[in-house]
C-alpha cells in the first residue's frame, strides 16, 4: 500500500518506514529538554534524516503516564518554529504529534504532512474535521482515558482482541466523519493504558493488527514496558528497542516510530541482507 503525504509518497509494501521522534518538550520521559531550542531540534532532525528517517514526528506536549497537559497556545509556541524550519530544511514529510485540533490546524496550515493523535481522535471533537478538511493521513492510536489516568484502565480480558476492537470503532468514527480510508494508520499504543506484560503481548501478536487492512505503526522506543520487563532505565533500552523493532517488522508492521533512527535502520538492514541470502528475497525492512 502507498501512503500519500501531500507532495510525498511512501511505498509501505516495499519496506517499513521509519518515523524519527523529535520531542521539543522539557519533560518527555527520555529526551525531554534536549531539543527545546529550534536550532537544536532542526539539527537533530537533519541527523535522523541522514540516518534513514522517512518521517519526522514533532511533539510539543509530553503524554507519558501521569503527565500534565499544556494549552494549545503553549504547544503551538513550541512546535511551530521547529516545523517551519523543518519544512524548508529537510527532505522528508513532517508529522505533528498532538491531541488538539487547534494545534493540528495551525501546524497543518504551515504545510505539515500528517497528524499523530495518541488519543485516537477522542480528545478533541474537532480533530476529525480538521484532518478531513486538510486531506492528510492520521495515526489513530489506542489509549483509554488520558495520560493522567490511563494506567488505571488496564482491565482487559484479551488485550489484543479488545484493543483491536476499540481501534476499529475509532476508525469507523473517522471514516464516518469524512476521513478517507487510505489516510488512516492504526497504532496499538504500546505503554498507553497497558501493563508491561500487555504491551509485550500486543507486540508478540502484531500480525493480528497487520491483517486489519490499514497500515500499522508501532512505537516501542525505550518505553517503560522494556524497563519493567528487563529492569532497565531509559538510557539502557536501545538493544531491547532494536529487538522489538525487528520482531515488529517480521510481524508486518508498516511504520516504526523510534528515537534511535540509525541503530534501528542498520539492524533492519542486516536482517534484510540475511533474509535475502537465505531465501533469495528481502524482508520489508528499511533500505
Amino acid at each position: 500500500m502507498k501512503l500519500d503525504l501531500r507532495e510525498h509518497t511512501l511505498d509501505l509494501d516495499s519496506r517499513t518506514a521509519i518515523m524519527g521522534i523529535l520531542n521539543v518538550t522539557p519533560d518527555s520521559f527520555y529526551d525531554g529538554g534536549k531539543y527545546e531550542k529550534p536550532e537544536t531540534a532542526v539539527s537533530r532532525a537533519r541527523i535522523m534524516v541522514e540516518e534513514g528517517a522517512d518521517i519526522i514526528d514533532v511533539g510539543g506536549e509530553s503524554t507519558r503516564p501521569g503527565s500534565d497537559g499544556i494549552t494549545a497556545d503553549e504547544e503551538i509556541g513550541r512546535v511551530a518554529p521547529v516545523v517551519e524550519r523543518l519544512l524548508r530544511e529537510v527532505s522528508v514529510p513532517v508529522s505533528i504529534d498532538t491531541r488538539k485540533a487547534e494545534v493540528a490546524e495551525e501546524i497543518l496550515g504551515l504545510g505539515a504532512h500528517m497528524v499523530n493523535d495518541v488519543s485516537g481522535l477522542t480528545h478533541d471533537s474537532r480533530m476529525i474535521e480538521v484532518i478531513r478538511s486538510c486531506g492528510v493521513p492520521v495515526v489513530i492510536m489506542h489509549m483509554r482515558g488520558t495520560p493522567q489516568d490511563m494506567q488505571d484502565h488496564t482491565d482487559y480480558t484479551d488485550v489484543v482482541s479488545e484493543v483491536k476492537h476499540e481501534l476499529m470503532e475509532r476508525v469507523q468514527a473517522a471514516e464516518a466523519g469524512g476521513i478517507a480510508r487510505e489516510d488512516i494508520i492504526i497504532d496499538p499504543g504500546i505503554g498507553f493504558s497497558k501493563t508491561a506484560e500487555q504491551s509485550a503481548e500486543l507486540i508478540a501478536r502484531l500480525d493480528e493488527f497487520a491483517g486489519a487492512g490499514f497500515p500499522v505503526l508501532l512505537g516501542p522506543s525505550r518505553k517503560s514496558f522494556i524497563g519493567n520487563l528487563l529492569g532497565l532505565k531509559p538510557g539502557e533500552r536501545l538493544e531491547a528497542t532494536i529487538a522489538s523493532s525487528i520482531w515488529a517488522v517480521l510481524k508486518g508492521v508498516d511504520i516504526l516510530r523510534v528515537h534511535d533512527v540509525g541503530p534501528v535502520v542498520r539492524a533492519l538492514d542486516m536482517v534484510r541482507e540475511l533474509s535475502a541470502g537465505r531465501r533469495g528475497e528481502g524482508l520489508k525492512v528499511s533500505e
